[in-house]
C-alpha cells in the first residue's frame, strides 16, 4: 500500500516537472510551513521574495527529489497510527479468602496509563519491587471499598513513604476500579482500594482510578470482611499500629484477614 502511494506521489512529482514554475513555488509553499511550525529565529521567508529565475533540467530533478521525499514523509505522518501508552495487567493471587486458609483465588487488574499516569507508575513500582506480597487486605467494607497496600515489615513501608502527585479524576469510581487512598491533595503513598460499588461521590472528593479489575470480581467478594471498619470507629484493625508493627500485629490480632501472596506482571 505505501509502494503504490509512493508510486502515485512519484507520478505527480514527474508530471509537475513539465512546469518548472509550479514545482519551485511548491517546494517554497512547503519549506515556509515548516519554518512556521519549527523555526523560532532567523525565519527570513518574506511574501516579498522575487520571482524565481528559470530552472535547469538538474533543478528539476533535485527539486523534484526532495518534493517526493517531502511528501512521502507527510504521507506516513498521517498514516502511520500513534503509539498509546502501554497498558499492562497484573495479576494478584490472593490467600485465605472467607478467612481460611488454603482457600485462594486470583485478581487481574488492567492499568490505565491514561487514566492515571502518576498512579499507574506508583503501583507498578511497588509491584515490580515485591511490596505487595503478604500484604493484608485490611479494610473490607461489603458494597464499598477492599483497601490494602500497607506492608507486612515497617521498614520496607518506610522505603515507600514519598508523597506522589495528584492525578485528575478523569473516570468514575465505580465498582472494580482500583484506586489510591488519599489523605488531601498530593499525599498518595501506598494504599490502595477497590471499589466494591458505585462510589460516585468520590469523584469530587480527588479519588482518580487508575485501573479496573478485569478478572476476579467473585474473588473481591469473598475477601474476609468479618473485622468490620477499622479502629477506632470499628473493632477491625488500627492503621497507625499497621504502620508501625505491620503483620507482627495484624497476624495474631486479626488472623482471618485475606491477604497477598504474590504479585506480579502478566
Amino acid at each position: 500500500m505505501v509502494r503504490l502511494a509512493t508510486a502515485t506521489i512519484f507520478t505527480a512529482a514527474c508530471i509537475q516537472l513539465g512546469l518548472g514554475f509550479q514545482v519551485d513555488t511548491t517546494l517554497r509553499t512547503t519549506h515556509h510551513k515548516s519554518s512556521t511550525l519549527f523555526a523560532t529565529q532567523n525565519d527570513d521567508t518574506s511574501p516579498s521574495e522575487t520571482k524565481p529565475s528559470p530552472l535547469s533540467r538538474r533543478d528539476l530533478g533535485t527539486h523534484a527529489k526532495t518534493l517526493l521525499a517531502t511528501t512521502t514523509l507527510s504521507l506516513l505522518a498521517t498514516t502511520t497510527p500513534a503509539i498509546a501508552a502501554e497498558e499492562r495487567k497484573i495479576e494478584l493471587v490472593i490467600s485465605n479468602l472467607e478467612g481460611t486458609e488454603g482457600n485462594t483465588g486470583r485478581i487481574v487488574i488492567q492499568m490505565h496509563p491514561d487514566w492515571a499516569p502518576n498512579g499507574v507508575a506508583r503501583f507498578e513500582e511497588l509491584t515490580t519491587a515485591d511490596f505487595f506480597k503478604d500484604c493484608r487486605i485490611f479494610r473490607v467494607l461489603p458494597g464499598f471499598i477492599a483497601q490494602f497496600g500497607i506492608n507486612g515489615d515497617p521498614a520496607v513501608q518506610a522505603k515507600f513513604r514519598n508523597n506522589i502527585k495528584d492525578d485528575p479524576v478523569k473516570v468514575g469510581n465505580k465498582r472494580g476500579t482500583v484506586v489510591f487512598a488519599t489523605a488531601g491533595p498530593n499525599t498518595r503513598t501506598t494504599q490502595l482500594f477497590i471499589n466494591m460499588g458505585d462510589n460516585a461521590f468520590l469523584d469530587k472528593q480527588g479519588f482518580s482510578p487508575i485501573g479496573e479489575v478485569l478478572e476476579g470480581m467473585d474473588v473481591v467478594e469473598k475477601l474476609y470482611a468479618g473485622y468490620g471498619e477499622g479502629a477506632p470507629q470499628g473493632k477491625g484493625p488500627n492503621q497507625g499500629k499497621i504502620q508501625s508493627q505491620g503483620n507482627a500485629y495484624l497476624v495474631p490480632a486479626f488472623p482471618k484477614l485475606s491477604y497477598i501472596s504474590k504479585a506480579g506482571f502478566l
